[in-house]
């Protein structure tokens, strides 16, 4: 592997402040990186600066992190509307809804404004080709998948994807960026939809909406089936709740689109719920009831 320092990347910024990017933002502040984040509006900007801060005062409270440290952590995060403010920054990570158009036109500014000549763009996307997104910039070979698991803060894993562009030099980077400034866990999957965690969690997760759809068994029955009879931390339906289903919808069509196996289907009850405004915890409600 090309041996560039870990100091190499400094400054980084996150287009996106929902859950996910929220808390690759919170990752890399606390590792000691200068954080600049993104959102469409001021409304949505006020919303992630709120939950970013939120999570950082909860650390605090429960002794994962000092005081001090959430100030100083706080101290490395600024927050913006302008994606020409990411001039400076040697990696940006795009962590918006899991759409192709809105991500490639993100990508295209980036493109355009970002300044440094090596600098890397980096999507979260959990399902989207990072060829179709590299091919729409004029820096393909600097283009890379990094994609965070929910919440980012507490999961050791990381996926790095390259597109059939990636040169391997930013491949490299961006594992050193992963393991050794964010100590992450990074492992490496090709550019097929799914890639290594989705491509074997996803279809488990439709299987167990498909059980309950269909009446085999109870929504707690399938929950306590899997965390009592297999030893899993959280049920399907519970973590399809955590994930969001909007997300697994997405993710279910784009592998779908890609294999055109049955297995990989949105059962109709899940784009039902997600059409319905039932996305899981973030929206209050999916298969159970969030306070």
């Amino acid at each position: 592997m090309t041996d560039f320092p870990a100091g190499d990347i400094t400054r980084v910024g996150v287009v996106g402040s929902g859950q996910m990017g929220a808390g690759i933002a919170e990752v890399c502040a606390r590792a000691g990186l200068d954080v600049k984040v993104a959102e469409i509006t001021g409304e949505a900007l006020e919303i992630g600066r709120t939950r970013l801060f939120n999570s950082l005062a909860k650390a605090a409270e429960r002794g994962k992190i000092s005081e001090e440290e959430r100030d100083v952590t706080q101290a490395r995060l600024s927050f913006t509307t302008d994606l020409g403010e990411f001039a400076d920054r040697d990696l940006v990570i795009e962590a918006v809804v899991e759409n192709e158009q809105v991500k490639t036109e993100i990508f295209q500014v980036l493109d355009q404004v970002m300044t440094r000549a090596d600098a890397i763009l980096a999507s979260n996307t959990s399902s989207i080709p990072l060829v179709k997104l590299a091919v729409a910039t004029s820096r393909p070979d600097h283009v890379v998948g990094i994609h965070f698991f929910n919440p980012a803060p507490v999961q050791k894993l990381v996926e790095l994807i390259p597109a059939l562009t990636t040169s391997e030099g930013t491949l490299s980077r961006a594992q050193i960026f992963a393991e050794k400034v964010l100590g992450k866990h990074a492992i490496r999957a090709q550019d097929r939809s799914g890639f290594v965690v989705n491509a074997l969690l996803v279809p488990y997760l439709l299987s167990a909406i498909r059980m309950f759809e269909s009446g085999i068994a109870s929504r707690d029955d399938i929950d306590n089936g899997m965390e009592m009879g297999c030893a899993h931390p959280m049920g399907p339906l519970k973590l399809s709740d955590l994930i969001g289903l909007d997300t697994i919808v997405s993710v279910a069509n784009s592998m779908y689109a890609e294999y055109k196996e049955p297995l990989y289907a949105a059962p109709p009850l899940l784009q039902r719920m997600v059409d319905a405004g039932r996305l899981g915890r973030k929206s209050g409600s999916g298969f159970y009831t969030y306070g």
